[in-house]
């Protein structure tokens, strides 16, 4: 699958296909590092925690490459699991909000991110859109942080609802949203 970088001709198209993302972290965090502003300290952390999320049962990875091969987005995700650590955080706020059954039966979006210079473009839609069809759980949930950004637009547009909102992780300084969706997402 291909996505379009149209308005600029230096972006060019861009292949979405799995990743292996255990031996291309290094490329995923730098893309995360970017698009969400990270240190260096942070990515170290983030490190062992995608190859710990990657290794569980069901989690899968999709990327979007350019036309040398360079990593400008990547999406991975796996089956909910009450036992996961982002679970339990989420749970006290969606049992609150009468939506703790979206625990059970989702696909947890885990990470979605794309360079700054290739947003805008469908590459996020693509990545999301491709990764949940594949996925047996009749729906997905995700978190991002509770403002009215591009990224929570388009998990509106593409089904996603807020299920609680004001969640605090506890390294994270500003407070996220907890979205879910019926599967296959809206096109």
């Amino acid at each position: 699958m291909t996505a379009s970088a149209a308005g600029d001709p230096a972006a060019g198209p861009v292949a979405i296909a799995p990743l292996d993302l255990a031996a291309r972290v290094d490329d995923a965090l730098a893309v995360q590092a970017r698009a969400f502003g990270l240190g260096a300290e942070e990515i170290g952390v983030r490190r062992h925690i995608v190859l710990r999320h990657i290794a569980s049962p069901g989690a899968r990875a999709l990327g979007a490459t350019d036309a040398q091969g360079r990593l400008v987005g990547f999406v991975y995700g796996m089956p909910s699991d009450r036992a996961q650590w982002w679970s339990g955080v989420v749970e006290p706020y969606l049992r609150r909000a009468g939506n703790d059954a979206w625990l059970d039966e989702s696909f947890t979006i885990t990470e979605l991110h794309v360079l700054p210079a290739y947003q805008q473009r469908g590459i996020g839609r693509a990545l999301i859109t491709s990764l949940t069809d594949t996925a047996a759980e009749p729906r997905s949930i995700l978190s991002a942080i509770d403002t009215e950004s591009p990224a929570r637009a388009l998990y509106r547009k593409l089904g996603y609802t807020d299920l609680a909102r004001r969640v605090m992780f506890p390294s994270a300084s500003s407070p996220y949203a907890v979205m879910g969706a019926p599967l296959p997402l809206r096109r």
